[in-house]
């Protein structure tokens, strides 16, 4: 465990997330759209999104078809833009636009769910916390750090066997690595320094013997 966790930090040394944001409200907004939409689609759309919206303030009074044409080109947007209008007025409401620290408040909110309420509370606060994507899910079970079936195992998994000051991290390097050599498609086993330590690589190389 000791040796992946050591080569991903050594082949990804700074770590952090690719959601562009300026603070806690506008992570907690590039997190819920980037739900089935690329992290580079959802920095086109708060390139312009955030100037005009910067603060929950801003966005809570906004309409609909106000917020409509900065978010259409992301995937599910109408379902995306009425939950962040619906967000923004509850964090007004009851947290004085402010973002809460907890998963159980942040999952409260409407389009939050336990992934984005992961990623604001590692992210935008430094709790430890361990969010599961598409990256994360595949990589982990890849290379035998989990063997869950759901984003809910594999978490638990993972926390189990990362220290918990690595959470974090870990979390950016298995995404990392999903992206640059273990791929959905074609993932680069030549290519990656994780060969004596990933269960995918010897399964594989037992079937080609």
């Amino acid at each position: 465990m000791l040796n992946v966790l050591d080569i991903l930090a050594s082949l990804y040394p700074s770590p952090k997330t690719a959601l562009n944001h300026n603070s806690p409200f506008q992570l907690l907004v590039a997190t819920i759209l980037s739900a089935q939409c690329t992290d580079e689609r959802v920095n086109e759309i708060t390139k312009d999104l955030f100037p005009a919206f910067p603060t929950a303030h801003d966005l809570a009074k906004a309409t609909f078809d106000e917020l409509a044409p900065y978010v259409r080109s992301a995937g599910l947007w109408r379902s995306k833009a009425s939950n962040l209008i619906k967000t923004a007025k509850i964090l007004v409401d009851k947290y004085g636009g402010e973002v809460p620290r907890t998963r159980a408040e942040l999952e409260a909110l409407p389009g939050v769910g336990r992934k984005t309420a992961n990623v604001v509370l590692a992210n935008a606060f430094g709790i430890p916390a361990l969010a599961v994507d598409t990256h994360v899910f595949r990589v982990a079970n890849r290379i035998g750090l989990s063997n869950g079936t759901t984003p809910l195992q594999v978490e638990e998994q993972l926390m189990a066997v990362i220290p918990q000051e690595k959470w974090i991290d870990a979390h950016h390097w298995l995404i990392y690595h999903g992206r640059s050599l273990c791929r959905a498609r074609r993932p680069l086993c030549d290519s990656c320094p994780l060969q004596p330590h990933c269960r995918y690589f010897q399964e594989n190389q037992k079937r080609d013997d």
